[in-house]
């Protein structure tokens, strides 16, 4: 039997090109680096590279809403869901490209293969959430993960950020083969990797009953603990502190939130598209897998939280806070499991990521301002004073933490609304409870570092603060305010959101 070729209307490259063109920008930015940009002008690679996030995003709006949204023979899906996931990492790529320019002058490292590095992840998730087949979301996590180690590792010859990169490297490694340990279980229980084919199989699958369900089962759960890992949920967290604390803050910022932005994407596709049926007895209203996601997204949320309260370090708090967010989006896709809920709880965790782009990049960029040439000034007694210094900064780092609270009229107030509705519609009382009692926790470790800056004596200084640090810090709170004071401009664009399984079913 000869090969098929697939012709170019098959492969309908149009509904790629926001994904695609990020990758091929990639390429056409590490060779003008290399043969055209001289070595003591790499803030040109800085421009070329927000140069290629504009183009991909202008190029999003267009497939935003496509009808024909299926590409390279099913395997890629351009539907609402990837055009709005798709905004969330390339401004979470803008902002982390406003955050690197002057840090990596001032920190010595400066070097163009960095933004290359960084747009080549952000590619990755840009494919993690238009995936259609395991076998896409296993390619794209490992597109969206390798630049990361190496990212983590660029200050050398730190030795906390070597030792960043080595441990994220090896972990990573352990989930990655995890996931795709799961995905061939998954692969052996219903005979494919497309999403949409398993969707179909899990009907028949949930009525034999048999061993195929109980391997399907098992396959689901391997995916969780390679996904788990790259949104930091427990107990999969353990490398989150060491590698935030030991990466370039830069770094730490991207990878808080595209990280996160990617593996919910897949793990949304995956549970919400693929297996939101899947139950193990007749009459159940939600899916088999929903009670193990609801007790991890619990123990995120106690971990991460109470943890947070004992860090006098504003980048392991930001990172075991990191953790406690992964724990809120969790609670959506547990409740993504009950049976006629998928849509409603999908849109709330987009909304989510959101807000958390905007609050905890922009809460990144203030600790960057205070944080000195060398790595240190980010204990949280560095920021004693700073609203006496920097009335600017400090008026945002304060609109930040309250949106980590969850404090109305802030974006993070409106994700955790949504996020609760959800899991409150699909009966998870006991999760909603969990994820309240948590949030009033949170408010302690995020109010000290207002009470630091606004009602301790002392000046902090700000060696960090640039304009393009400042820029980024702006934006993320006009972002963070108008979700909160407008939240409409943003639930209405998620209205349009639907998981393609919602539509078969």
């Amino acid at each position: 039997m000869l090969f098929e070729v697939p012709s170019l209307e098959s492969l309908n490259l149009g509904v790629t090109l926001p994904a695609v063109s990020l990758a091929f920008g990639v390429c056409v930015l590490l060779l003008a680096d290399l043969l055209l940009v001289p070595k003591d002008r790499k803030e040109i690679t800085a421009w070329l590279a927000v140069a290629g996030v504009a183009v991909s995003f202008v190029l999003n709006l267009f497939t935003f809403n496509n009808t024909d949204n299926e590409a390279f023979l099913g395997m890629f899906v351009a539907d609402s869901f990837t055009g709005f996931m798709n905004i969330v990492i390339l401004l979470t790529a803008f902002l982390g490209i406003l955050l690197s320019k002057d840090y990596l002058k001032r920190a010595g490292i400066e070097r163009g293969e960095y933004y290359t590095l960084m747009l080549m992840s952000a590619a990755g998730m840009m494919f993690m959430a238009s995936a259609n087949d395991l076998v896409v979301v296993f390619i794209a996590l490992e597109l969206l993960s390798i630049p990361l180690y190496v990212l983590a590792a660029f200050r050398v010859p730190d030795v906390k950020s070597e030792e960043s990169g080595m441990k994220y490297f090896i972990l990573g490694a352990f989930s990655s083969a995890f996931f795709v340990y799961g995905a061939a279980l998954v692969y052996g229980a219903t005979g494919t990797t497309s999403l949409p084919a398993i969707f179909n199989a899990v009907g028949t699958l949930a009525e034999s009953g048999g061993s195929s369900a109980f391997l399907l089962l098992a396959g689901a759960g391997l995916i969780l603990v390679g996904l788990g890992f790259k949104v930091a949920v427990v107990p999969f967290h353990m490398w989150t502190p060491d590698v935030y604390e030991g990466a370039p803050t830069p770094v730490t910022a991207f990878m808080s939130v595209g990280a996160k932005a990617g593996g919910f994407a897949a793990l949304l596709r995956i549970m919400a598209m693929s297996l939101p049926a899947f139950t193990l007895a007749d009459g159940q209203t939600f899916a088999a897998w929903q009670q193990t996601f609801w007790i991890i997204a619990a123990l995120t949320l106690i971990l991460g939280n109470l943890v947070a309260i004992a860090q006098s370090n504003i980048k392991r708090m930001l990172a075991y806070s990191s953790i406690a967010h992964a724990g809120y989006i969790l609670m959506a896709v547990a409740a993504s499991g009950t049976i006629g809920l998928t849509d409603e709880a999908t849109r709330a965790a987009l909304i989510y990521l959101l807000a958390y782009m905007f609050t905890n990049l922009g809460a990144f960029g203030v600790a960057l301002a205070v944080e000195r040439d060398d790595g240190s000034g980010t204990n949280l007694n560095d920021f004693v004073g700073l609203a006496k210094n920097r009335p600017g900064l400090a008026l945002m780092m304060a609109v930040f933490m309250l949106s980590l609270t969850g404090i109305p009229l802030t974006g993070g107030f409106i994700g955790k609304w949504f996020v609760f509705k959800a899991t409150l519609d699909a009966g998870l009382v006991a999760l909603a409870i969990i994820g309240v009692l948590t949030s009033v926790v949170s408010a302690f470790y995020y109010v000290r570092v207002i009470v630091n800056m606004y009602l301790r004596d002392g000046e902090a200084e700000t060696p960090g603060e640039t304009q393009m640090v400042n820029w980024a810090v702006y934006i993320a709170g006009a972002g963070t305010l108008i979700m909160g004071i407008f939240p409409f401009l943003v639930t209405g664009l998620s209205d349009l959101v639907t998981v393609a399984a919602s539509v078969v079913r």
